[in-house]
């Protein structure tokens, strides 16, 4: 259920579900699901479907990863990338495979630790975890050419916003009850909105846990 026949399976799913960027197929298939997940779930990895991952948080279903990471890239190379919500590192892992530097961000210390010790074993050395509060983003680390978060706040924070370089692109969930995806796009003259598709996210929290 982990072998490279079935990751291939994955792969084609996602092109047939319109994921369009080649080198965000490419990551998708390099990236090892099955190793981010409980043994127990290891046969549903290659599943389209978001797995618990403890701590009443998910990993999201491939499609999403896919769909948020080639919304980011738009096509481009990417230089360095914030996400918040590190979760167990699988988001980072397809990110590191499409750009220079990315910096992630966890509140809760097993998560944050589990996710450093799989991307350390997967030799994948082009990411920073930070364990810290998300909500504010990393203003040391900043401008990013993309920012993620994989959590679904209720509005946009415009500290966040403030941290995209101009040309850069920011890709969230937001709502409470109902949630969409949103593209936020800086350029020379302020910023610009686009609202996606429906999705359904674990909720922003505030703090470290």
């Amino acid at each position: 259920m982990t072998s490279a026949r079935t990751r291939g399976r994955l792969i084609e799913r996602l092109r047939a579900e319109g994921i369009q960027d080649e080198t965000v197929l490419a990551a998708m298939n390099e990236v090892p699901r099955h190793i981010f997940i409980d043994e127990a779930l290891a046969t549903r990895a290659y599943d389209d479907v978001s797995l618990p991952i403890g701590h009443g948080q998910t990993i999201s279903q491939p499609y999403i990863v896919a769909r948020m990471t080639e919304v980011l890239r738009n096509g481009r190379q990417l230089g360095r990338v914030l996400e918040i919500g590190t979760g167990c590192g699988y988001q980072a892992a397809v990110l590191a495979k499409v750009a220079k530097e990315v910096y992630s961000i966890e509140r809760i210390m097993p998560l944050h630790s589990r996710a450093a010790k799989t991307l350390r074993e997967l030799k994948i050395f082009n990411t920073n975890l930070r364990y810290a509060d998300g909500s504010g983003g990393l203003p040391d680390a900043a401008p990013f050419d993309g920012i993620i978060m994989t959590c679904a706040a209720p509005a946009l924070m415009v500290v966040l916003r403030e941290q995209l370089a101009v040309g850069g692109r920011m890709v969230l969930p937001m709502g409470t009850q109902e949630q969409y995806l949103y593209l936020i796009e800086r350029d020379e003259n302020g910023f610009n909105e686009s609202r996606l598709e429906a999705v359904k996210f674990v909720p922003l929290v505030m703090g470290k846990a």
